[in-house]
């Protein structure tokens, strides 16, 4: 039987794919970073009560600042202050957990990675 000189694969291009996939890999990488960085360093604010409660957070998901309007604070109703207080935290972090994902979502084209 004779030889043929094919030797199966993709006639040598796997090699400049798997390249092109390694710096495609490291580009993303860099840009993930470089997206996270920005996202640590943004501020999400939320409000309660019609404005009465006002949390931020930072883009690490802190709570960075907590204002409370003093006509807020009745102290025969101090249950419906925490809830405000509650709300307002929650809601900011929500607003921080969706740009992220906002982000991702357009570093990775829209495909679901796990992150």
């Amino acid at each position: 039987m004779a030889r043929s000189g094919f030797r199966g694969g993709y006639g040598g291009m796997g090699g400049m794919n798997q390249m092109q996939m390694m710096k495609q890999a490291q580009k993303m990488q860099e840009e993930l970073l470089k997206m996270q960085e920005q996202l640590e360093q943004t501020v999400y604010t939320a409000t309660a009560g019609g404005g009465a409660v006002t949390a931020s957070v930072s883009g690490k998901r802190e709570l960075t600042g907590l204002e409370i309007d003093p006509d807020a604070v009745d102290p025969e109703d101090i249950e419906m202050l925490q809830d405000m207080v509650i709300a307002a935290v929650n809601e900011a972090l929500r607003k921080a957990e969706d740009a992220a994902n906002q982000n991702m979502s357009k570093l990775t084209g829209g495909l679901n990675l796990g992150f």
